[in-house]
């Protein structure tokens, strides 16, 4: 499962539980109806602006709507230095 259809799971989820319908929670929002039905089929993954709002509208901590989404760091590459040929500095 990726990033977008766990925040959609969860925001359906919380929407339900807030007995709230798509539009009603767009209004409360102040975002567009369409807006909510993309981001919960996982169509589009929030801004954090919207994230608050959406918390907000839904009286909740915007903690809840991204429950089971964490991040694992990656490796780090270090990279390093070396000396060009010997020519004209200005070259390169």
């Amino acid at each position: 499962m990726d990033i977008g259809a766990r925040f959609g799971e969860n925001l359906a989820r919380c929407r339900r539980q807030a007995n709230l319908t798509q539009e009603e929670l767009a209004h409360n929002a102040s975002l567009h109806r369409t807006e909510i039905g993309l981001l919960e089929r996982g169509g589009r993954i929030p801004r954090i602006d919207t994230l608050v709002k959406l918390a907000g509208a839904l009286s909740i901590s915007p903690s809840e709507l991204i429950a089971g989404i964490d991040w694992t760091p990656g490796s780090v590459t270090v990279g390093s230095f070396s000396v060009a040929p010997s020519g004209d500095p200005q070259s390169n």
